[in-house]
C-alpha cells in the first residue's frame, strides 16, 4: 500500500528585537505542526542576512526594530530573495504600520494576540499564494477601500520616483515633525532620516521643509483639513 508523504514543513525565520518575545514566538512555533524554525533575528539587518544564508520559506517580521525596521527589511527581502515570503507579526494594527508593510511586499499581517493556529494558517496561506491576514486587518483593508471610493483618487504610486520610505518621511515632514521625531516614529537613526530627506529633496528639486509641505499638498499626498 502506497503511503502518502507528510506535508513539507514551512521553514521560518523569526525577527523581533525583544529577546523575551522572540524566544517566546520561537518556542510557540516549535510546538506547532507544519512549522520548522530555522533562525531568529534581533533586527531587520540580521533578518535580511539570515534570509540570504538560510533561504527560508517565510519570515515572521516585527515592524519596530533598530538598525533596519521591519518595513525596510521586508522591502529588501522581497527584492533580493523573492522566494521568501513575509508575514508581519506586530503589536501595531494602525494604518501607518499596516499599509507601508503591505506596500513593501508583506503577504501576511497578524497582530501579536494571534493564536498558534492563526499563525500556521497565515504561513501556509502565503506559501500557497494567498494573503495571510487576520480578520481585523481584512476589515481595515475593506474600510480603506470604501474610503478611497468615497474620496478623490490618490496617486497610484509615489511621485518623482520617491520610494515608499521617502514618501513616508515626506508625510511626516508635512505633519510638522522634526528629524529626531521622525527617527523615533520610524524607529531609525537621525542620520537615516537625513539621508531619506536628502534623497527626496534631490528627486523633487525641493530646497527646504516649507517647499516639501507645499509639494505634499500639491501632489495630493496630504489633504487640507476640512472646515
Amino acid at each position: 500500500m502506497t503511503q502518502v508523504a507528510a506535508p513539507k514543513s514551512a521553514r521560518v525565520v523569526v525577527a523581533d528585537d525583544q529577546t523575551v518575545v522572540r524566544e517566546g514566538i520561537v518556542m510557540l512555533l516549535g510546538l506547532l505542526p507544519g512549522i520548522e524554525v530555522v533562525g531568529a533575528a534581533g533586527d531587520g539587518e540580521e533578518a535580511v542576512a539570515l534570509v540570504a544564508g538560510l533561504a527560508p520559506d517565510v519570515v515572521l517580521m516585527d515592524l519596530r526594530m533598530p538598525r533596519c525596521d521591519g518595513v525596510e527589511a521586508t522591502r529588501r527581502i522581497r527584492a533580493e530573495h523573492p522566494g521568501t515570503q513575509v508575514v508581519v507579526l506586530t503589536t501595531f494594527a494602525d494604518d501607518e504600520s499596516l499599509f507601508p508593510a503591505l506596500a513593501a511586499g508583506a503577504r501576511g499581517y497578524l497582530t501579536k494576540d494571534a493564536g498558534g493556529d492563526e499563525i500556521v494558517r497565515a504561513v501556509h496561506s502565503v506559501l500557497s499564494g494567498d494573503a495571510g491576514l487576520s480578520p481585523g486587518i481584512q476589515r481595515r483593508l475593506l474600510e480603506r477601500l470604501s474610503e478611497a471610493e468615497r474620496g478623490p483618487a490618490a496617486p497610484s504610486e509615489p511621485p518623482d520616483g520617491l520610494t515608499a520610505r521617502e514618501t513616508e518621511v515626506l508625510l511626516l515632514i508635512a505633519e510638522g515633525l522634526s528629524n529626531p521625531e521622525i527617527a523615533r516614529r520610524l524607529h531609525v537613526s537621525t542620520a537615516t532620516v537625513k539621508t531619506h530627506i536628502n534623497n527626496l529633496f534631490t528627486k523633487t528639486r525641493l530646497k527646504d521643509r516649507a517647499q516639501a509641505v507645499r509639494y505634499a499638498y500639491a501632489k495630493g499626498l496630504v489633504r487640507p483639513p476640512a472646515g
